[in-house]
């Protein structure tokens, strides 16, 4: 039987370790994480166009995009989770590196892998997005909406005014986003 005080220093571990100080990084091992994220990239893409088909044309179209990859565990009431991303101006192609960290409450138990696609209307809130960081906190959840864009963002849920997001978890895209605490932040080492 799992104690409650194992519970929380395994909860502890987690949480160090994904907001913990990181070594500096050598040249060779911050080209290498940038690739690896790159490749990432390719792969939720093309995942997402596979499943919505429409979306390829949407971010085409969109001041930009970013994608994450993110990997999560949830002990009894707490767990947390982390990952990392890529934003992309879609018009000057530059790129940002990013990461994300989330703390979850409630009763569960499990681990989870999924991947976003956040998609940016406008400048302004990619700028937002990148410079300033994204926070998701506690009750908030975001809907499947068509709204004035017709059918450009179906499957996605619109998160704040000109911003959208496609959530995919096993082979499909989630109805629902329930905020958890998120933050959205430039990852230093590798910018």
């Amino acid at each position: 039987m799992i104690t409650r005080r194992k519970t929380l220093v395994a909860l502890s571990a987690l949480a160090l370790g994904a907001t913990g100080a990181s070594a500096a990084m050598s040249d060779k091992d911050k080209k290498k994480a940038r690739g690896d994220i790159d490749k990432m990239e390719g792969q939720i893409l093309a995942k997402l166009y596979k499943i919505q088909p429409g979306a390829k044309k949407t971010i085409e179209n969109a001041a930009g995009y970013a994608t994450f990859s993110n990997f999560g565990v949830k002990i009894f009431f707490a767990g947390s989770g982390k990952g990392a991303g890529v934003a992309i101006n879609t018009k000057s192609k530059s790129r940002v590196y990013m990461k994300m960290f989330e703390v979850q409450a409630g009763l569960g138990f499990g681990v989870k892998k999924f991947s976003l696609v956040w998609v940016f209307d406008n400048a302004s809130a990619l700028d937002k997005f990148v410079n300033s960081g994204w926070e998701i906190g506690g009750q908030a959840s975001a809907t499947a909406k068509k709204g004035a864009k017709g059918d450009a963002y179906t499957g996605a849920m619109s998160v704040s005014p000109g911003v959208w997001l496609y959530q995919m978890a096993g082979d499909g895209l989630a109805l629902e986003l329930t905020g958890k605490g998120t933050k959205y932040y430039k990852d230093d080492d590798l910018n």
